[in-house]
């Protein structure tokens, strides 16, 4: 099978809201995780920014390190995928990538501890 060239995106009118998404704001995804997700190899989930410092929070909290707000969304993810396997009782071995550290986005945390961020 010869590999597709192809990108998911949401068109070029595209204008996402004013939050702070760091460098997520881009509006398409690489070829391949495009061909990925068409393939049917993995999921997209979408997460609001709210919960994603959530989980970024309680990550810093346990493990000493503040993580940048785009790896906050994969964070999330794997919290939620943790709690699945609670619920289910099976064990799984979970991965992400920590992409980043968040000392230079403090001004960001400091706008999620204020009560500032949308929840978009």
């Amino acid at each position: 099978m010869t590999p597709l060239l192809m990108m998911y995106t949401l068109g070029a009118d595209f204008v996402p809201p004013s939050i702070h998404a760091g460098g997520l704001r881009y509006h398409g995804m690489a070829p391949l995780v495009s061909l990925l997700y068409h393939l049917g190899q993995i999921e997209a989930v979408a997460y609001d920014q709210i919960r994603c410092f959530e989980a970024a929070v309680q990550f810093a909290r346990c493990e000493g390190i503040i993580p940048a707000p785009e790896s906050s969304h994969a964070i999330r993810a794997a919290v939620d995928e943790a709690l699945k396997a609670k619920e289910a009782g099976e064990p799984r071995v979970i991965l992400f990538n920590l992409s980043g550290n968040g000392y230079l986005d403090l001004g960001a945390y400091d706008s999620y501890f204020s009560g500032h961020l949308t929840q978009a």
